[in-house]
């Protein structure tokens, strides 16, 4: 009997495979992100035109005299299907793009990120935190390596995932458990880091001009979130850990080579070369050094990048330039350790690196370009603004102005992301309704833009439309060769249970419980 035949008619009867299928199946019949843009922003264009006929408008919730508040106090609906509006497409269309805060910004950081891990020190500092680990902390180590490997693109999903299996398969654990484990973190743990990473800047430059619809000063650090990312890493790896031991090894059971879909007698593990280890060492001094240095410009307080008015750190150059410390931080320990190691001998090493890093980004920046041109339409229009005011206006009259409103917004996100599995593409869709929304209901955009990574990263895991999820498969069936869709979902489906549940536990008491800000200087509620 063919025992994948009958693994597939088993899974297609229960409802979970059903409802995957369902997922699986909403989710192809979406366009690509590019032209789903691409479609939004026609059709804000046309709906601008039919919202102006109609004359949609709505009271400005704003003090008079607030900037960006017209005399008369409403908002009306501004057509970009007329003269005028074709007017402003035409000769914005450029700058729209290019003014697109997130492109500078993921840019500027990807060519810092790109020196490390073309030199070998992002692989190498990854391989040596889980081999390192004794067989107790393991599992433990595999998670937390793979949250931190978000730092660097898709290293974790090319690096940690497989060498996670080979580990645990070399250790006469279930390899799959081991592969589990690292996809949790990588993936369930997106969002979650010790340092700032793109993802950082990206979102709050997609932040930024959604809540300046309600605030035209408003501005959103890359920093804003920082100090529960890093909370959320430890949480995050203790929970990974649970639920691999407790839960997804258990229901694996022991491993049965006979499964695999090929030899597995090389499947061996390459330990740290001497060399390797002495690059890494040099590399942890040069970013003590360069940490150092710049501890020196903000740490004083005559600091030379602390506030040039109020003395402060609030406000000040470092924090509106902390793209370019990421870039820094990044490069340095990098370039380091490629000289220690031969990886990178002179200048044309560290450029040919960056350039690679550049070379990849080619969807990006098409997304971008119509994600930059939504954005700009919806925001010239007006509608953004007239949908957060009634859309606040309901949770009020429904009595959902308390933070139990958040539990609603992650689930919503989280749901959207089954769908639409890019991080920055969801948020530049739904930032600019929901940000401005819940800012009228007193809560400031940093705070939102925590929730929002929540939701994003935990159906990371149970989403066949994450773009990494077809590698997944792949490493996968080298151990179980008749490993399907259904199976891997339901493998991951118990850390994407228990993260959406002890995450937004962990925001309730972080932010509601004890008070405490997101990041630097982010406030927990919105005061105009």
């Amino acid at each position: 009997m063919n025992t994948a035949a009958s693994t597939s008619s088993t899974a297609n009867k229960g409802w979970f495979n059903r409802f995957l299928a369902g997922v699986e199946f909403l989710g192809n019949l979406l366009p690509h992100p590019i032209t789903l843009f691409a479609t939004f922003a026609v059709a804000v264009v046309i709906f601008s035109g039919v919202a102006d006929y109609f004359g949609l408008s709505a009271i400005d919730p704003r003090p008079v005299g607030a900037p960006g508040r017209a005399e008369d106090g409403v908002i009306e609906v501004v057509s970009l299907l007329s003269a005028e509006g074709l007017q402003r497409i035409v000769t914005g269309l450029v700058t729209n793009f290019t003014g697109f805060a997130p492109l500078g910004t993921v840019l500027v950081a990807l060519l810092g990120v790109s020196v490390a891990e073309h030199s070998g020190l992002l692989s190498a500092a990854m391989r040596g935190m889980v081999m390192g680990a004794s067989k107790r902390l393991v599992t433990f180590m595999v998670v937390f390596a793979a949250i931190l490997s978000n730092t660097a693109s898709e290293l974790g999903y090319v690096v940690l995932i497989p060498l996670a299996a080979m580990i645990f398969h070399s250790l006469g654990r279930h390899p799959l458990a081991g592969l589990a484990a690292a996809f949790a973190g990588v993936s369930g743990g997106y969002s979650a880091n010790l340092l700032l990473g793109t993802i950082d800047p990206l979102l709050a430059g997609i932040t930024t001009p959604a809540a300046q619809m309600i605030d035209p000063t408003y501005q959103v650090g890359p920093e804003a979130n920082w100090y529960f990312m890093m909370v959320s890493v430890f949480l995050v790896a203790f929970l990974g850990t649970w639920v691999t031991e407790k839960i997804v090894e258990p229901r694996l059971g022991t491993y049965d080579p006979s499964e695999a879909s090929e030899d597995l007698s090389s499947n061996q593990v390459q330990h740290l070369t001497d060399n390797e280890v002495r690059g890494l060492k040099w590399a942890g001094v040069a970013f003590l050094a360069t940490c150092a240095v710049l501890a020196l410009t903000i740490v004083p307080e005559n600091g030379v990048l602390r506030h040039p008015e109020t003395g402060a750190v609030a406000g000040s150059p470092f924090l509106k330039g902390i793209v370019v410390f990421i870039f820094v931080t990044f490069a340095i320990p990098g370039y380091v350790y490629g000289r220690v190691v031969g990886t990178m001998k002179t200048d044309r090493d560290v450029i040919d690196a960056m350039s690679k890093s550049m070379s990849s980004l080619g969807m990006y920046i098409v997304l971008v370009f119509f994600a930059a041109q939504f954005v700009a339409f919806f925001s010239w229009t007006n509608l953004g603004t007239i949908l957060a005011i009634n859309g606040a206006a309901l949770l009020e009259a429904l009595h959902l102005t308390g933070p139990e409103v958040f539990v609603g917004f992650i689930f919503l996100c989280a749901l959207v992301n089954l769908s639409l599995g890019s991080s920055s593409a969801q948020w530049a869709v739904t930032a600019p309704i929901f940000v401005p929304m819940l800012m009228l209901i007193g809560y400031a955009p940093e705070t939102i833009q925590a929730a929002y990574r929540i939701g994003d990263s935990v159906t990371n895991l149970i989403t066949p439309m994450m773009s990494y999820f077809g590698l997944i498969l792949a490493v996968a069936t080298k151990y179980k060769k008749d490993m399907g869709i259904g199976t891997l979902v339901a493998t991951m489906l118990p850390y994407s249970m228990i993260f959406f549940v002890g995450w937004v536990a962990l925001f309730y008491i972080w932010v509601f419980g004890f008070g405490l800000p997101v990041g630097p200087n982010s406030p927990i509620y919105y005061q105009p």
